[in-house]
């Protein structure tokens, strides 16, 4: 199983495999029909005291993935649950923020 990592303002492709939207609220200008989304697992989102702490500073990014990698070791069973659930081999976690870096 591959998991990649995307912003849902990117267009979707075939190689995104499951479309799986990780953030607890939706995100602006996207309609629900364009997003092409196969799960919104808003349980897989960062908790909302890392998303605050991180507040998309990028001299917080490397710090955040770490802390969110340890978030996502927590929630083994939902992600193991997701992964059966998907059909494809490729899962693909969609995020909303503005920056495409980040």
């Amino acid at each position: 199983m591959k998991i990649r990592v995307k912003r849902i303002y990117d267009a979707p492709s075939r190689a995104d495999g499951y479309r799986v939207l990780v953030d607890r609220l939706w995100p602006r200008g996207i309609r629900k029909a364009d997003a092409a989304l196969d799960e919104w697992a808003k349980g897989l989102a960062p908790s909302d005291g890392l998303r605050k702490w991180f507040g998309h500073d990028p001299d917080r990014w490397d710090e955040f993935t770490r802390r969110y990698t340890e978030e996502l070791e927590g929630r083994r069973d939902d992600v193991a649950a997701m992964v059966a659930r998907s059909p494809k081999e490729t899962i693909t976690f969609l995020y909303a923020a503005k920056d495409a870096e980040r």
